[in-house]
Protein backbone atom coordinates (compact mmCIF):
# COMPACT_ATOMS: atom_id res chain seq x y z
CA UNK A 1 0.00 0.00 0.00
CA UNK A 2 1.14 3.45 -0.96
CA UNK A 3 1.79 6.31 1.79
CA UNK A 4 -0.65 8.11 0.03
CA UNK A 5 -3.71 5.39 -0.34
CA UNK A 6 -2.89 4.91 3.49
CA UNK A 7 -3.44 8.90 4.46
CA UNK A 8 -6.56 8.43 2.13
CA UNK A 9 -7.82 5.27 3.86
CA UNK A 10 -6.57 5.50 7.28
CA UNK A 11 -9.26 6.82 9.59
CA UNK A 12 -8.76 8.69 12.77
CA UNK A 13 -12.74 9.63 14.49
CA UNK A 14 -14.31 8.53 11.20
CA UNK A 15 -11.96 10.93 9.72
CA UNK A 16 -9.20 10.22 6.85
CA UNK A 17 -5.64 11.04 8.14
CA UNK A 18 -4.74 13.44 5.65
CA UNK A 19 -7.38 15.52 6.11
CA UNK A 20 -5.93 15.61 9.82
CA UNK A 21 -2.51 16.41 8.18
CA UNK A 22 -4.08 19.34 6.56
CA UNK A 23 -5.38 20.40 9.91
CA UNK A 24 -2.12 19.94 11.82
CA UNK A 25 -0.99 22.45 9.08
CA UNK A 26 -3.48 25.19 9.28
CA UNK A 27 -3.10 24.92 13.32
CA UNK A 28 0.25 25.74 12.63
CA UNK A 29 -0.22 28.38 10.14
CA UNK A 30 -2.94 30.01 12.67
CA UNK A 31 -0.44 29.83 15.46
CA UNK A 32 2.06 31.52 13.57
CA UNK A 33 -0.77 34.52 12.46
CA UNK A 34 -2.06 35.22 15.58
CA UNK A 35 1.75 35.23 17.14
CA UNK A 36 2.79 37.70 14.51
CA UNK A 37 -0.34 39.43 14.27
CA UNK A 38 -0.44 40.07 18.69
CA UNK A 39 3.51 41.38 17.67
CA UNK A 40 2.47 43.43 15.14
CA UNK A 41 -0.83 45.28 17.52
CA UNK A 42 1.28 45.68 20.53
CA UNK A 43 3.97 47.23 18.33
CA UNK A 44 1.94 49.99 16.85
CA UNK A 45 -0.31 50.88 20.08
CA UNK A 46 3.38 51.48 21.77
CA UNK A 47 4.20 53.74 18.73
CA UNK A 48 1.33 55.70 18.65
CA UNK A 49 1.19 56.18 22.12
CA UNK A 50 3.00 59.36 22.40
CA UNK A 51 0.36 60.65 19.56
CA UNK A 52 -2.47 60.21 21.85
CA UNK A 53 -0.58 61.38 24.96
CA UNK A 54 -1.38 65.31 23.64
CA UNK A 55 -5.52 64.24 23.26
CA UNK A 56 -7.38 64.52 26.27
CA UNK A 57 -8.69 61.41 27.26
CA UNK A 58 -6.75 59.55 25.09
CA UNK A 59 -3.53 59.71 26.86
CA UNK A 60 -3.83 56.62 28.67
CA UNK A 61 -5.73 53.96 26.22
CA UNK A 62 -3.05 52.69 23.95
CA UNK A 63 -0.90 51.88 26.41
CA UNK A 64 -3.86 50.09 28.51
CA UNK A 65 -4.34 48.15 25.49
CA UNK A 66 -0.40 47.61 25.21
CA UNK A 67 -0.54 45.72 28.88
CA UNK A 68 -3.42 43.94 28.31
CA UNK A 69 -2.58 42.58 25.38
CA UNK A 70 1.17 41.58 27.37
CA UNK A 71 -1.19 39.05 29.24
CA UNK A 72 -1.89 37.12 26.59
CA UNK A 73 -1.01 33.25 27.44
CA UNK A 74 0.77 31.43 25.26
CA UNK A 75 -0.75 28.03 26.25
CA UNK A 76 -3.96 29.72 25.66
CA UNK A 77 -2.87 30.99 22.14
CA UNK A 78 -1.43 27.42 21.14
CA UNK A 79 -4.63 25.64 22.38
CA UNK A 80 -6.70 28.54 20.06
CA UNK A 81 -4.45 27.16 17.17
CA UNK A 82 -5.24 23.80 17.93
CA UNK A 83 -8.74 24.37 18.20
CA UNK A 84 -8.73 26.06 14.92
CA UNK A 85 -7.44 23.03 12.95
CA UNK A 86 -9.78 21.18 14.62
CA UNK A 87 -12.58 22.81 13.59
CA UNK A 88 -11.95 21.88 10.35
CA UNK A 89 -12.64 18.22 10.43
CA UNK A 90 -15.89 16.79 9.80
CA UNK A 91 -15.63 15.02 13.54
CA UNK A 92 -18.63 13.13 15.38
CA UNK A 93 -20.89 15.00 17.15
CA UNK A 94 -19.74 13.72 20.49
CA UNK A 95 -16.55 15.61 19.53
CA UNK A 96 -17.85 18.45 17.92
CA UNK A 97 -19.13 19.16 21.28
CA UNK A 98 -16.50 19.08 22.95
CA UNK A 99 -14.04 21.66 20.38
CA UNK A 100 -16.77 23.63 21.36
CA UNK A 101 -16.66 23.91 25.05
CA UNK A 102 -13.01 24.10 24.35
CA UNK A 103 -13.93 27.02 22.88
CA UNK A 104 -15.67 28.44 25.42
CA UNK A 105 -12.90 28.11 28.11
CA UNK A 106 -9.94 28.91 26.07
CA UNK A 107 -12.01 32.44 25.34
CA UNK A 108 -13.00 33.17 28.91
CA UNK A 109 -9.38 32.34 30.34
CA UNK A 110 -7.65 34.75 28.23
CA UNK A 111 -10.38 37.51 28.94
CA UNK A 112 -9.72 36.97 32.46
CA UNK A 113 -6.40 37.35 32.03
CA UNK A 114 -6.94 40.36 30.25
CA UNK A 115 -9.48 41.41 32.62
CA UNK A 116 -7.06 41.09 35.66
CA UNK A 117 -4.41 43.11 33.60
CA UNK A 118 -6.95 46.12 33.01
CA UNK A 119 -7.45 45.99 36.49
CA UNK A 120 -4.13 45.52 38.23
CA UNK A 121 -3.08 48.68 35.64
CA UNK A 122 -5.84 50.74 36.96
CA UNK A 123 -5.19 50.47 40.49
CA UNK A 124 -1.84 51.08 39.68
CA UNK A 125 -2.46 54.29 37.97
CA UNK A 126 -4.71 55.27 40.87
CA UNK A 127 -2.56 54.88 43.71
CA UNK A 128 0.24 56.86 41.60
CA UNK A 129 -2.49 59.65 41.50
CA UNK A 130 -3.64 60.09 44.62
CA UNK A 131 -0.87 58.81 47.09
CA UNK A 132 1.62 61.29 47.63
CA UNK A 133 5.22 60.73 48.47
CA UNK A 134 5.83 60.09 51.80
CA UNK A 135 2.46 59.29 53.01
CA UNK A 136 0.61 56.69 55.18
CA UNK A 137 0.88 52.99 53.09
CA UNK A 138 -3.27 53.62 54.16
CA UNK A 139 -3.58 54.34 50.44
CA UNK A 140 -1.46 51.70 49.29
CA UNK A 141 -3.30 48.81 51.28
CA UNK A 142 -6.63 49.50 50.03
CA UNK A 143 -5.69 49.74 46.40
CA UNK A 144 -4.38 46.32 46.98
CA UNK A 145 -7.92 45.43 48.86
CA UNK A 146 -9.66 47.08 45.88
CA UNK A 147 -8.30 45.60 43.36
CA UNK A 148 -7.95 41.55 44.99
CA UNK A 149 -11.43 41.82 45.38
CA UNK A 150 -12.09 42.79 41.92
CA UNK A 151 -9.94 39.81 40.55
CA UNK A 152 -11.66 37.66 42.98
CA UNK A 153 -14.88 38.84 41.74
CA UNK A 154 -13.52 38.48 38.44
CA UNK A 155 -12.47 35.45 38.52
CA UNK A 156 -15.49 33.93 40.30
CA UNK A 157 -17.56 34.87 37.60
CA UNK A 158 -15.44 33.15 35.15
CA UNK A 159 -15.26 29.99 36.82
CA UNK A 160 -18.82 29.64 37.40
CA UNK A 161 -19.42 30.67 33.62
CA UNK A 162 -16.85 27.77 32.51
CA UNK A 163 -18.27 24.93 35.08
CA UNK A 164 -21.85 26.18 33.41
CA UNK A 165 -20.58 25.82 30.56
CA UNK A 166 -19.15 22.49 30.78
CA UNK A 167 -22.85 21.35 31.82
CA UNK A 168 -22.07 21.25 35.69
CA UNK A 169 -25.52 22.30 38.07
CA UNK A 170 -24.13 25.95 39.64
CA UNK A 171 -27.92 26.49 41.15
CA UNK A 172 -26.63 24.62 44.51
CA UNK A 173 -23.27 25.84 44.34
CA UNK A 174 -24.53 29.73 43.97
CA UNK A 175 -26.96 28.82 46.83
CA UNK A 176 -24.69 27.15 49.22
CA UNK A 177 -21.95 30.16 48.76
CA UNK A 178 -24.62 32.42 49.20
CA UNK A 179 -25.44 31.56 52.47
CA UNK A 180 -21.50 31.00 53.30
CA UNK A 181 -21.06 34.54 52.44
CA UNK A 182 -24.18 35.89 54.40
CA UNK A 183 -22.77 34.06 57.41
CA UNK A 184 -19.44 35.24 57.14
CA UNK A 185 -21.13 38.54 56.71
CA UNK A 186 -22.78 38.79 60.00
CA UNK A 187 -19.75 37.39 61.97
CA UNK A 188 -17.38 39.67 60.78
CA UNK A 189 -19.63 42.60 60.40
CA UNK A 190 -17.86 45.24 62.34
CA UNK A 191 -14.48 44.53 60.51
CA UNK A 192 -15.65 44.63 57.26
CA UNK A 193 -17.37 48.06 58.02
CA UNK A 194 -14.53 49.42 59.07
CA UNK A 195 -12.35 48.05 56.64
CA UNK A 196 -14.93 49.14 53.97
CA UNK A 197 -14.91 52.36 55.35
CA UNK A 198 -11.20 52.88 54.91
CA UNK A 199 -11.08 52.10 51.89
CA UNK A 200 -14.11 54.71 51.57
CA UNK A 201 -11.66 57.37 53.24
CA UNK A 202 -8.45 55.82 50.99
CA UNK A 203 -10.67 57.08 47.80
CA UNK A 204 -12.74 59.97 48.99
CA UNK A 205 -10.03 61.45 50.94
CA UNK A 206 -12.70 63.33 53.61
CA UNK A 207 -9.25 64.08 55.42
CA UNK A 208 -5.12 63.32 55.89
CA UNK A 209 -2.90 62.81 57.72
CA UNK A 210 -1.94 66.18 59.26
CA UNK A 211 -5.53 67.16 59.36
CA UNK A 212 -7.61 68.87 62.54
CA UNK A 213 -11.00 66.87 62.51
CA UNK A 214 -14.17 67.19 64.35
CA UNK A 215 -16.97 64.56 64.14
CA UNK A 216 -19.33 66.49 67.19
CA UNK A 217 -17.52 63.66 69.42
CA UNK A 218 -13.73 63.42 69.08
CA UNK A 219 -11.65 66.66 67.90
CA UNK A 220 -7.87 66.44 67.05
CA UNK A 221 -5.12 66.18 64.98
CA UNK A 222 -4.94 62.83 62.55
CA UNK A 223 -2.13 60.73 62.71
CA UNK A 224 -2.58 58.19 61.24
CA UNK A 225 -5.54 56.50 59.23
CA UNK A 226 -5.03 52.48 59.67
CA UNK A 227 -7.36 49.46 57.95
CA UNK A 228 -9.72 49.33 61.00
CA UNK A 229 -8.99 53.00 63.20
CA UNK A 230 -7.96 56.29 62.73
CA UNK A 231 -5.40 57.41 65.76
CA UNK A 232 -6.32 61.54 66.42
CA UNK A 233 -4.12 63.57 68.57
CA UNK A 234 -6.23 65.44 70.69
CA UNK A 235 -5.78 69.41 71.29
CA UNK A 236 -4.67 68.52 75.34
CA UNK A 237 -2.10 66.21 74.23
CA UNK A 238 -3.18 62.57 74.93
CA UNK A 239 -3.74 59.93 71.19
CA UNK A 240 -7.70 59.33 70.24
CA UNK A 241 -8.19 55.90 68.62
CA UNK A 242 -11.48 55.57 66.95
CA UNK A 243 -12.97 53.23 65.07
CA UNK A 244 -13.69 54.00 61.06
CA UNK A 245 -16.88 53.67 61.06
CA UNK A 246 -17.75 55.86 63.97
CA UNK A 247 -15.86 58.61 62.56
CA UNK A 248 -18.02 58.56 59.45
CA UNK A 249 -21.09 57.58 60.78
CA UNK A 250 -22.14 61.41 61.15
CA UNK A 251 -20.63 64.54 59.79
CA UNK A 252 -17.28 65.52 59.88
CA UNK A 253 -15.76 69.20 60.26
CA UNK A 254 -12.21 69.95 58.70
CA UNK A 255 -10.44 72.61 59.83
CA UNK A 256 -7.35 72.51 58.06
CA UNK A 257 -9.04 72.87 54.97
CA UNK A 258 -10.55 76.19 55.75
CA UNK A 259 -9.56 79.46 53.81
CA UNK A 260 -11.68 81.71 55.72
CA UNK A 261 -13.20 81.74 59.41
CA UNK A 262 -16.42 83.28 59.75
CA UNK A 263 -16.74 84.38 63.27
CA UNK A 264 -20.10 85.79 65.02
CA UNK A 265 -20.42 86.74 68.79
CA UNK A 266 -22.51 89.10 71.58
CA UNK A 267 -21.76 91.99 73.41
CA UNK A 268 -23.94 93.16 76.43
CA UNK A 269 -24.12 96.03 77.64
CA UNK A 270 -26.50 97.28 80.97
CA UNK A 271 -30.13 98.65 80.53
CA UNK A 272 -28.74 102.21 81.95
CA UNK A 273 -27.60 102.60 78.44
CA UNK A 274 -29.55 105.54 76.86
CA UNK A 275 -31.76 104.69 73.69
CA UNK A 276 -29.32 108.00 71.81
CA UNK A 277 -26.03 105.45 72.95
CA UNK A 278 -27.82 101.88 71.83
CA UNK A 279 -28.08 103.51 68.19
CA UNK A 280 -24.53 104.72 68.55
CA UNK A 281 -22.41 101.39 69.73
CA UNK A 282 -22.90 99.37 66.12
CA UNK A 283 -21.23 102.07 64.41
CA UNK A 284 -18.68 101.90 67.64
CA UNK A 285 -18.13 98.38 66.94
CA UNK A 286 -17.72 98.98 62.92
CA UNK A 287 -14.66 101.11 63.26
CA UNK A 288 -12.99 98.67 66.27
CA UNK A 289 -13.22 95.21 63.35
CA UNK A 290 -12.31 97.38 60.84
CA UNK A 291 -9.15 98.72 62.94
CA UNK A 292 -7.86 94.70 62.69
CA UNK A 293 -5.79 93.59 59.66
CA UNK A 294 -7.47 90.92 57.55
CA UNK A 295 -10.78 91.39 58.76
CA UNK A 296 -14.04 91.76 57.04
CA UNK A 297 -16.21 93.47 58.30
CA UNK A 298 -20.04 92.13 57.98
CA UNK A 299 -22.64 93.52 60.24
CA UNK A 300 -23.42 94.53 64.40
CA UNK A 301 -27.24 94.80 65.37
CA UNK A 302 -28.94 95.53 68.08
CA UNK A 303 -30.68 91.68 68.31
CA UNK A 304 -32.79 91.72 71.25
CA UNK A 305 -33.20 92.62 74.92
CA UNK A 306 -31.95 89.93 77.13
CA UNK A 307 -32.52 88.99 80.92
CA UNK A 308 -29.68 91.74 81.93
CA UNK A 309 -28.30 93.02 79.20
CA UNK A 310 -29.08 95.06 75.33
CA UNK A 311 -27.12 92.13 73.61
CA UNK A 312 -25.41 93.23 70.19
CA UNK A 313 -25.24 90.52 67.46
CA UNK A 314 -21.46 91.06 65.82
CA UNK A 315 -20.59 89.00 62.78
CA UNK A 316 -17.19 89.78 60.71
CA UNK A 317 -14.54 87.26 58.38
CA UNK A 318 -10.99 86.71 58.96
CA UNK A 319 -9.19 85.97 55.65
CA UNK A 320 -7.22 83.51 57.45
CA UNK A 321 -8.00 80.48 59.32
CA UNK A 322 -5.24 80.29 61.57
CA UNK A 323 -6.64 80.03 65.10
CA UNK A 324 -4.08 82.19 67.10
CA UNK A 325 -4.35 84.81 64.79
CA UNK A 326 -8.49 84.78 64.93
CA UNK A 327 -7.93 84.60 69.17
CA UNK A 328 -5.36 87.59 69.09
CA UNK A 329 -7.70 89.75 66.63
CA UNK A 330 -10.42 88.76 68.92
CA UNK A 331 -8.63 89.54 72.15
CA UNK A 332 -7.92 92.92 70.46
CA UNK A 333 -11.26 93.80 69.69
CA UNK A 334 -12.64 93.27 73.16
CA UNK A 335 -10.06 95.76 74.50
CA UNK A 336 -10.95 98.34 71.85
CA UNK A 337 -14.57 97.74 72.56
CA UNK A 338 -13.94 98.38 76.24
CA UNK A 339 -11.97 101.28 75.75
CA UNK A 340 -14.69 102.95 73.20
CA UNK A 341 -17.48 101.92 75.81
CA UNK A 342 -15.12 103.45 78.72
CA UNK A 343 -15.12 106.71 76.48
CA UNK A 344 -18.72 106.63 76.04
CA UNK A 345 -19.59 105.92 79.59
CA UNK A 346 -21.34 102.29 78.38
CA UNK A 347 -21.57 99.84 80.99
CA UNK A 348 -20.92 96.00 79.94
CA UNK A 349 -23.88 93.79 81.42
CA UNK A 350 -23.68 91.29 84.24
CA UNK A 351 -25.85 88.58 85.44
CA UNK A 352 -28.23 91.07 88.12
CA UNK A 353 -31.42 90.26 90.04
CA UNK A 354 -33.41 93.08 92.18
CA UNK A 355 -34.74 91.13 95.32
CA UNK A 356 -38.01 93.66 96.55
CA UNK A 357 -38.36 92.74 100.38
CA UNK A 358 -41.96 93.62 102.02
CA UNK A 359 -42.21 94.23 105.83
CA UNK A 360 -45.00 94.46 108.26
CA UNK A 361 -47.79 96.66 106.97
CA UNK A 362 -46.88 100.60 107.84
CA UNK A 363 -43.22 99.81 107.70
CA UNK A 364 -40.95 100.21 105.04
CA UNK A 365 -38.72 96.65 104.43
CA UNK A 366 -35.64 98.44 105.14
CA UNK A 367 -36.93 99.61 108.91
CA UNK A 368 -37.69 96.57 109.58
CA UNK A 369 -34.54 94.82 109.19
CA UNK A 370 -32.70 98.17 111.03
CA UNK A 371 -34.69 97.55 114.41
CA UNK A 372 -32.51 96.20 116.80
CA UNK A 373 -34.24 92.54 117.79
CA UNK A 374 -36.56 92.40 120.88
CA UNK A 375 -35.15 90.02 123.65
CA UNK A 376 -37.82 87.26 124.33
CA UNK A 377 -39.98 87.53 127.23
CA UNK A 378 -39.29 86.24 130.45
CA UNK A 379 -41.31 83.75 131.71
CA UNK A 380 -42.76 84.60 135.49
Amino acid sequence: MLLSDWFHTTLLLGVPMSQWVLAAAAALAAYFVMRTALRFARGRIRQNAEADASVRGLGQVRPTLAQMLDATNGLLLTVASVLVGLSLLDLPARWSDRIAQLWYVTVALQLALWGARLIDVLMQRQLQRHAAPGSSPQATVSSTLIGWGLNTALWAVVALAVLSNLGFNITAFVASLGIGGIAIALAAQNILGDLFASIAIALDKPFEVGDAINNGSVNGTVEHVGMKTTRLRSPSGEQIVVSNTELLKGSLRNFKRMSTRRIEFTVGVSYDTTPEQAAEIPAVIRRVVEAQPDLVFDRAHFAKLGESSLDYVVVYVMQTANYGQYMDNQQAINIGLMREFAAMGVAFAFPTRNVVLSGPAGKDAVQVLAEPPQAPAQAS
